[in-house]
């Protein structure tokens, strides 16, 4: 089943913020990643003939937005400071000690975080995300949890 125009402009569309925010997180510049989100869907709309339906559009949609933004990249354990943001109910330290040790996970663990609490991704988007299965994304999350949790630990020790 081919995919048109119009449903990719339409996830353009209501989707645009939520891109950005990944594309932010991976390259840490806020306008390089509006850059690449208009990029990537700019090979999107040229290669819609090649969509072949054996996943959702939006998944499809997300794989070209990581790629162009881990080809534009950045640092390799850097993430997008947002200074004096708390992370959850914390301060702004530990919101900065938190983004830190995101910043420092493998790329793929980084990059399942990104996908799953930047983007509200599911584990199945992001395992077509990534181009792997559904359980390794569940044990990539896992491993970044376990580095986080012990790594704050750490810290607070």
């Amino acid at each position: 089943m081919r995919t048109g125009l119009r449903e990719l402009e339409g996830l353009y569309r209501m989707e645009f913020v939520r891109f950005v925010r990944v594309a932010t997180a991976i390259t840490r510049d806020a306008d390089a990643a509006a850059d690449v989100v208009q990029e990537a869907f700019a090979r999107a709309i040229k290669s819609h003939g090649k969509f072949r339906g054996e996943g959702p559009l939006e998944a499809w949609l997300w794989r070209i937005v990581v790629n162009e933004a881990r080809r534009r990249g950045a640092p390799p354990a850097t993430v997008v400071e947002r200074a004096g943001e708390p992370v959850a109910n914390g301060t702004p330290a530990e919101g900065a000690a938190v983004r830190a040790l995101v910043a420092a996970l493998p790329e793929r663990q980084r990059l399942a975080v990104f996908l799953r609490y930047y983007a509200d991704l599911d584990y199945g988007t992001i395992a077509q995300v990534l181009g792997v299965e559904t359980g390794t994304v569940s044990a990539t999350l896992a491993a970044a949890h376990r580095s986080l949790r012990q790594a704050l630990e750490g810290v607070r020790s």
